[in-house]
C-alpha cells in the first residue's frame, strides 16, 4: 500500500497553500513579468516567427513622454499620466479616483532570443505598440538531410 494518499480535497489543498504562499509575500510578484493588481499600464504580449509583440494599454498619455528602454534583456516603459481637466466652473472635491495619475514604470522581462537593436514603437488610439525583432539565430530553420 502506498504511503501517499490523493483525497477528493487534493486540489483544494493546492490553492490553500497559494493563499498562504501569497499572504506570506505580501501579494509581491513571483517574477518580472508578473504583476500585482493594479499594474500601468497593463500589457499583453505574444510573439510570431519574426518578433515578440508587446501591446501597453495607456490611453490619456501623452506619446512624446512616454519612455521606452531595453537594458540586459528588459524593456522598460515609463511615463506620466496627467490629472483628467477639472470643469472651469469651479472646484470639484472628488470622493472616488479610479484612473491612475502620476508617473509609472513598468519592467518586461523580454524572451531570450530578442534583439534589443530591433526595437520599434508606436501610439494610436490609447495603445502603446512595441514590436521587438529576434535575432536570426533564435529563428527556425530548416535543416535538409543529404
Amino acid at each position: 500500500m502506498s504511503d501517499l494518499y490523493f483525497g477528493p480535497d487534493f486540489f483544494s489543498e493546492f490553492d490553500r497553500l497559494h493563499q498562504r504562499m501569497a499572504n506570506l509575500l505580501g501579494g509581491f510578484p513571483f517574477s518580472v513579468r508578473a504583476s500585482g493588481l493594479g499594474a500601468f499600464p497593463q500589457i499583453n504580449m505574444g510573439s510570431t516567427e519574426d518578433s515578440v509583440e508587446i501591446v501597453a494599454f495607456a490611453p490619456g498619455i501623452d506619446p512624446g513622454k512616454l519612455d521606452i528602454s531595453v537594458d540586459k534583456g528588459l524593456l522598460t516603459i515609463s511615463g506620466e499620466r496627467a490629472p483628467a481637466q477639472t470643469p472651469e466652473s469651479g472646484e470639484v472635491r472628488a470622493y472616488a479616483q479610479e484612473r491612475f495619475v502620476g508617473e509609472f514604470r513598468r519592467v518586461i522581462e523580454l524572451p531570450e532570443g530578442a534583439d534589443p537593436d530591433k526595437v520599434q514603437a508606436r501610439y494610436q488610439n490609447g495603445c502603446l505598440s512595441i514590436s521587438v525583432g529576434k535575432r536570426e539565430s533564435s529563428k527556425p530553420r530548416v535543416i535538409t538531410v543529404d
